[in-house]
């Protein structure tokens, strides 16, 4: 039976109008789209929390920011690591300009400019990872619809061939309005796993946001101690 029904839909597809076809070709690109955007993404968003666990790892083991900027550099797929990056390039030009005579001044406008850099890091990788993603929400939105002007055109031959043979019996109507209705089932095929992994890489996206905050107030803590002792020290969790 399933073999069956399977044959009768592309056999709908095969004897739809021209119009209900290019939607139905328009629904096959979207889908196939969509599904390279979600397997792209699942793959790159394992490989930054990977990436994020590792570089973090490294962080708190490596005895200065040098060590860590060393390890940083050769990572450049980890987001928390160009958030570093972003952060340490600010840190050695502060380093560059004239210490104010007011230490304590100094300090907070050097953290305060840190964290500007920080977030702008953030920001960036943030909207690295998000690339691609309004895809899947415009599929989302325009597949139902693009299906149902299939269906709603497709259902209009319907009734036209209809109004031609001067009948309206079961056996006039219904192959018109299954073969409609597959437009509908198409949009809907695309358009479902496209928000499924939307709102999954959303959701994803904010814990990330989360993850690269808390490391970016750990750095600042570990420049902080750095100022106030006038040298390089070892990063050990706060």
């Amino acid at each position: 039976m399933e073999v069956d029904t399977t044959a009768n839909v592309w056999t709908m597809m095969i004897g739809a109008g021209p119009v209900v076809k290019l939607v139905l070709i328009m629904l096959v690109v979207f889908s196939i789209l969509c599904w390279t955007v979600i397997l792209a993404k699942i793959k790159r968003f394992r490989q930054a929390r990977l990436g994020n666990e590792n570089f973090a790892r490294l962080f708190w083991e490596s005895p200065s920011l040098t060590h860590a900027y060393n390890h940083a550099r050769i990572m450049p797929e980890t987001p928390m690591a160009g958030v570093f990056l972003e952060g340490y390039k600010e840190l050695k030009r502060l380093q560059k300009c004239p210490k104010p005579s007011d230490t304590a001044i100094g300090l907070r406008v050097w953290l305060e400019t840190l964290e500007r850099s920080l977030n702008k890091g953030i920001q960036e990788e943030l909207a690295a990872m998000e690339r691609t993603l309004p895809f899947l929400a415009t599929t989302g939105n325009a597949a139902p619809f693009i299906g149902l002007f299939g269906t709603v055109w497709g259902i209009m031959r319907s009734f036209h061939s209809i109004g031609l043979k001067g009948s309206a019996s079961l056996a006039t109507v219904a192959p018109g309005i299954s073969e409609a209705l597959v437009a509908t089932a198409a949009g809907l095929a695309a358009a479902i796993p496209a928000v499924i992994a939307f709102n999954g890489f959303m959701s994803w996206m904010g814990q990330m946001e989360i993850q690269l905050q808390g490391f970016s107030n750990d750095f600042l803590n570990t420049v902080e101690r750095q100022l106030l002792h006038g040298k390089e020290t070892s990063q050990e969790p706060t």
